[in-house]
């Protein structure tokens, strides 16, 4: 008894590829634009962090305020927290989970910004000075209370829900491709081999 060796062709593949779908849905917006505040934060907390650092070691070669150079030193510690919670970091998040939530997040900005501003330095050799602590603390200060109002509007919860499903979505398509790969590679071995 001889088999026929014909072989039945697969169903043609969809005309929407998976290419096509990644093409149609672009980035979120919302994410964008938290990204990019992401970014200013961290930025004006390691301005910060400068701000505080020159301070500090002010303190400590003048002699004058010993106090005031720890404190800045706290200062700084605390900024550089805030730098590694908006890089969402996931040790410092999971470790810190009050950081994961904007209130708390905004709250902490706060504090470093009136931490950058406390004991001001308004003597006459040092007016630029004191001209970029104040940039740096008040811009500090309002990324922190921007945070604060949109933790309580519930968009950091919006925000996390759309990453996930922008996650969920990329899974996605990467598992599409990958069994339209094997799709084909099932089609090419099926074909008979004409010599």
């Amino acid at each position: 008894m001889e088999r026929n060796e014909e072989t039945v062709p697969l169903p043609p593949s969809p005309p929407e590829s998976s290419s096509s779908l990644r093409a149609r849905s672009g980035p979120d917006l919302l994410l964008v634009i938290c990204r990019c505040f992401r970014v200013v934060t961290a930025l004006t907390a390691i301005l910060c962090i400068a701000v505080n650092l020159i301070s500090a070691i002010r303190s400590f070669t003048d002699g004058s305020d010993v106090f005031n150079g720890i404190f800045r030193c706290y200062a700084v510690i605390v900024a550089l927290i805030v730098v590694f919670a908006e890089t969402e970091w996931e040790f410092m998040i999971k470790f810190w989970k009050v950081l994961e939530y904007w209130v708390g997040r905004g709250m902490l900005q706060i504090f470093v910004a009136v931490m950058t501003r406390a004991f001001p330095d308004y003597s006459s050799k040092q007016k630029q000075f004191v001209v970029l602590e104040n940039v740096a603390s008040y811009m500090l200060l309002a990324c922190g209370v921007v945070y604060v109002v949109l933790g309580i509007l519930c968009i950091g919860c919006l925000k996390r829900s759309r990453q996930q499903k922008q996650t969920t979505r990329e899974q996605d398509i990467k598992d599409l491709e990958e069994l339209e790969r094997k799709r084909e590679e099932l089609q090419q071995s099926l074909v008979p081999q004409r010599v």
